[in-house]
């Protein structure tokens, strides 16, 4: 008998996957494809620091290469940056994580973030996290097969995520609690206060935390508290992080997670049939960024907090209102005195001023009405912007 046509066996019309179809295309790259073709833009959108990676890591790479070391790493992640890293974890926050089964190399943040989303998600399982936040933890969980549950962290709230608004959201489903402070894009440090607030209901609850935090080495005037760190939550916390934002190595692509054994043989399977390792020069520079970066970190953080108080200073003086980002490099300006939706704002300001922001509402229900602005950029463009930003306004204000 002749097999029956694999269109009639299919269990749903199309070729794609469902859940495919169940997230959007970035709102962030949307913009950046409409400036591609525009000149004279001035970008405040893309999270990058506009600073050149600092040349001793570069150049630790550069006779990386020249010595012929192109071949594949342990599926790990070298030894030497696991220990590195190992050492780095232990200064900074008093963590104790070991280098050959509780640390793993990766491809950027953004792949440990998927890694761990379908190491530890079932189909159906529900993943809590604020809104607004970054524009892939939604999509991570949907596609690992879970649901993501928004939970309002609005400007009322400094931004930041009250477990007495998490703990009616809680239910059977519930599989963990995702983390993103410092955030991106609003700028939003959690203080240990409501963490351990956090921590403690995921703790009752037996719920995982996830917690990515990227941009843990840039803080303005506050301290950043490792969620890991808390008494008792190394065990059930999936730290993330990397050296994309604080040692500007964007492009290097290289994060890293740190987890419970389990969890990291998990991900390590998952990595070895999809990635096999991250870049090898990318590794040997991050060992020489922890090794010693401190110094040109603390210059870029000195100047990004200038950009931070120019750029805040200059969003309200032209009548946009903005909450006073703490940490990584984004202000988040209410735009809701001008009428228009964050999209149209964003598309209009680019078009009409030649300004590139990103509308909130890429990062969730509760972006509307606010736009990203990255001050990751030089403080003369910054000021330049916020002139054109200025006659937009002006011209556009509600009446």
């Amino acid at each position: 008998m002749a097999a029956e046509p694999l269109a009639k066996l299919d269990r749903h019309a199309g070729p794609l996957a469902q859940r495919v179809g169940q997230i959007s295309p970035s709102g962030i790259r949307k913009f950046f494809d409409l400036l591609a073709s525009m000149e004279g833009v001035i970008s405040l959108g893309v999270g990058e620091p506009d600073y050149a990676t600092p040349w001793h890591i570069r150049e630790a790479a550069i006779y990386s290469l020249e010595k012929g070391n192109t071949m594949y790493t342990s599926n790990l992640g070298m030894p030497a940056l696991r220990h590195q890293l190992a050492v780095h974890l232990r200064d900074r926050y008093s963590l104790e994580y070991k280098p050959d089964t509780e640390l793993l190399i990766t491809v950027g943040v953004s792949e440990a973030l998927d890694l761990a989303m379908r190491a530890v998600i079932d189909p159906g399982d529900e993943v809590i996290m604020p809104d607004p936040s970054y524009v892939s933890y939604p999509a991570c969980v949907i596609l690992a097969g879970g649901k993501p549950v928004l939970v309002p962290a609005g400007e009322e709230s400094g931004f930041q995520l009250d477990a007495a608004d998490i703990e009616p959201k809680i239910n059977s489903r519930t599989r963990a609690i995702m983390l993103g402070y410092p955030a991106n894009p609003t700028g939003a440090v959690m203080p240990r206060d409501k963490l351990i607030a956090v921590a403690e209901l995921a703790r009752r609850h037996h719920l995982l935390l996830v917690s990515d935090e990227i941009y843990a080495g840039l803080v303005y005037g506050v301290e950043h508290t490792c969620l890991a760190a808390l008494p008792g939550m190394k065990e059930s916390t999936i730290l993330l992080g990397g050296f994309s934002k604080s040692y500007a190595m964007t492009g290097w692509r290289i994060g890293y997670a740190a987890a419970s054994e389990e969890i990291i043989a998990a991900m390590t399977k998952i990595h070895q049939y999809t990635i096999m390792s991250a870049p090898t020069m990318g590794q040997v520079a991050a060992i020489e960024a922890l090794k010693s970066g401190g110094d040109s970190v603390a210059k870029m953080v000195e100047d990004y907090n200038h950009r931070r108080l120019v750029m805040v200073k200059g969003l309200c003086d032209i009548g946009l209102s903005c909450f006073e980002p703490r940490g990584a490099f984004y202000a988040f300006p209410s735009i809701k005195s001008t009428g228009m939706n964050s999209e149209d704002f964003a598309e209009k300001l680019l078009i009409k001023e030649k300004v590139a922001v990103v509308p909130g509402s890429a990062f969730g229900p509760g972006g509307e009405g606010y736009v990203r602005c990255c001050y990751a950029t030089s403080l003369d463009e910054i000021e330049e912007a916020l002139v054109r930003m200025k006659r937009f306004v002006k011209k556009h204000r509600a009446k």
